[in-house]
């Protein structure tokens, strides 16, 4: 595969790694099971267990999994061929992957920050309306 286009693989292949890793580990979807792992995780009595329900609840050890379960999908090697390739690949992904959702949870931020805002204007000019 040419250079190119193991880069656009890379680029659009971290997309719904992204989406799933985030989707898991944050949405309001998954809030229970997400609730009963981050027990788990505090509250198990052996590490592996801990470790293991912790998994479920961080973006970036998730998106690690979820690399494993789309390279296994989509065969994607990155640089050489075979398991080397494999491995720069899964490191690449989760990298850029990470990436991605660190812009989404600042865009998100900025969006709640912005909305907080538009509210507090309001309030402060129904108040001026009624003075």
């Amino acid at each position: 595969m040419a250079l190119t286009t193991q880069l656009i693989w890379l680029f659009v292949l971290a997309l719904p790694i992204a989406c799933v890793a985030w989707t898991v580990t944050h949405e309001e979807v998954f809030r229970e099971p997400r609730e009963y792992c981050v027990n788990c995780s505090k509250n198990s009595k052996t590490l592996l267990q801990r470790k293991f329900f912790y998994l479920f609840t961080c973006e970036y050890c998730f998106s690690h999994y979820v690399t494993i379960a789309f390279l296994a999908m989509s065969d994607f090697q990155l640089l050489l061929s075979g398991g080397k390739g494999y491995l720069i690949a899964g490191f690449a992904l989760v990298f850029t992957a990470n990436f991605y959702m660190s812009i989404f949870a600042l865009l998100r931020q900025a969006i709640k920050k912005e909305k907080v805002e538009i509210e507090v204007l309001q309030k402060e000019g129904e108040q001026d309306a009624k003075v």
